[in-house]
């Protein structure tokens, strides 16, 4: 029997008993009182002490909130923000009773009141029979409303703090997914991919069958059946500088034991409800452990990634008054990219090269946001996990999307074990982007770095704080 399942119906027989025990009604909808509703039964929930009747009451909720329409789950979540945070006078109490004497039990006293009490009341919804799905489904929601209102950034701190406990690593099981892998689970990597589309099934086939092939993925126990995040990977003889040298029909496999370089080609996450809570890097370090295990003689670990700020940045660069990534005659050599036929002209490929290649080691060298960070975000991942800037890769991928985004441009990032640690405390410490001496070489060290705040300001007006709905998870490349 599965354990999951056993536990699933048993938690669902508790729920059940609650329900008729508190003789729960049924009719839920989007009506004038529907809001009011809930909150009495979300303070009934915060005040339950039985097991079963507070696993009912919290179905109840979760049940009422899924037949929501937007406007009443917006209401919703400023019924949180106002009527579920810290009990003020509490709070002044433990500030006044800490500020006489800073005891350990003034501080407790201190902590517990400033807690705002949606945050139990979001652990108390968690006892409901499938709760957590339902819990990112509903940060989901609010993060798109958060955008239209801001106040709810409290709500959302309390959802990111405890989602960050409940997908602790320690939580994840990390599983490979194989072309034997069931099939409602492979349906969802395909919807899930987010670098580079799959087309269907016999495309998924070719990226999972073969023998030098690799996907992994981290699932929750309370989502069996819905992964968190998951990495394809190829098994080649060196690095890739294309991505269609990797994804062709027409390939030519290896034998996985043949294969010295493993190369992390597409990471993707799949709930945008777990936006922000970080799990990717533990995934690619755990990767790395299993095939090392599994084929002793790799011994390189690259990625194949995207660029996807560079476009965008490059643009703001080119309309700029004084730009000092670009020299005037680069300039106007860029005018050639407005040609969407540029890649198939031999004169144009042989001019943008070399101009294109600098720009982008200046973007990943000097350009910096308001706040001091790399702009790109794909290399925040990989810098911050101790991973090298290795090669700027030209026309390594020439679908629309990456065309639009990047030019066509895409980077390996080279995770070498023993410098892992050595990189990453580089990055932390001292912002410095660990890169190959040939990628330095493109951008003179005379060249002062100009701030971006001026382009950040420009660029967060009309991007809305939204650059799409991909983009926007907290690590996807």
């Amino acid at each position: 029997m599965n354990t999951s399942s056993f536990f699933g119906d048993m938690l669902q027989t508790i729920t059940d008993r609650g329900r008729r025990f508190l003789s729960l009604g049924t009719q839920r909808g989007n009506g004038p009182h529907a809001v009011g509703t809930m909150e009495t039964r979300c303070e009934a929930l915060l005040s339950s002490k039985g097991e079963a009747s507070g696993m009912a009451l919290a179905k109840d909720i979760l049940d009422r909130w899924n037949a929501f329409d937007i406007d009443s789950q917006r209401e919703f979540m400023r019924m949180l923000l106002t009527r579920f945070g810290p009990r003020i006078e509490r709070l002044e109490k433990a500030i006044e009773a800490y500020r006489a004497s800073r005891s350990a039990s003034a501080l407790l006293e201190l902590h517990e009141a400033a807690e705002p009490r949606r945050q139990e009341l979001i652990r108390r919804l968690n006892l409901a029979p499938n709760g957590i799905a339902t819990l990112v489904r509903m940060r989901e929601v609010l993060l798109k409303l958060k955008s239209e209102d801001r106040d709810l950034q409290a709500v959302d701190a309390d959802f990111a703090h405890l989602f960050g406990s409940w997908f602790n690593r320690g939580f994840l099981v990390l599983r490979p997914i194989s072309w034997s892998t069931p099939a409602d689970i492979l349906e969802k990597i395909i919807r899930y991919e987010a670098v580079h589309q799959i087309s269907g099934w016999d495309e998924l086939r070719r990226r999972l069958a073969p023998e030098d092939r690799r996907c992994f993925a981290f699932f929750h126990p309370q989502l069996v059946d819905d992964p968190l995040i998951f990495v394809e990977v190829a098994l080649t003889r060196e690095i890739p500088a294309r991505i269609d040298d990797l994804l062709r029909e027409d390939r030519a496999p290896i034998r996985a034991n043949e294969a010295t370089t493993a190369v992390f080609y597409s990471i993707s996450n799949c709930q945008e409800g777990l936006r922000g809570i970080s799990f990717g890097n533990f995934l690619i370090k755990q990767v790395v452990e299993d095939l090392r295990r599994e084929l002793p003689k790799l011994d390189t670990f690259v990625t194949l990634s995207p660029v996807p700020g560079f476009a965008q940045w490059l643009a703001r660069e080119r309309r700029a008054e004084v730009s000092d990534a670009l020299a005037s005659a680069d300039r106007s050599q860029l005018n050639m990219l407005d040609d969407p036929n540029w890649p198939d002209e031999t004169e144009a490929v042989a001019a943008l090269q070399p101009i294109l290649t600098s720009a982008t080691a200046w973007y990943f060298l000097r350009a910096r946001s308001a706040d001091g960070r790399i702009v790109d975000p794909v290399a925040r991942f990989h810098l911050g996990n101790g991973a090298r800037l290795e090669r700027i890769n030209f026309l390594a991928d020439r679908s629309a999307r990456a065309m639009s985004q990047a030019h066509g441009l895409m980077v390996n990032y080279l995770y070498k074990l023993d410098d892992i640690e050595t990189n990453h405390e580089a990055f932390a410490d001292k912002g410095e982007v660990v890169a190959t001496p040939s990628i330095r070489r493109l951008v003179p060290p005379a060249k002062a770095s100009r701030s971006l705040a001026k382009w950040e300001k420009e660029t967060a007006t009309t991007r809305g704080g939204n650059s799409g709905a991909k983009g926007n998870r907290e690590f996807t490349e």
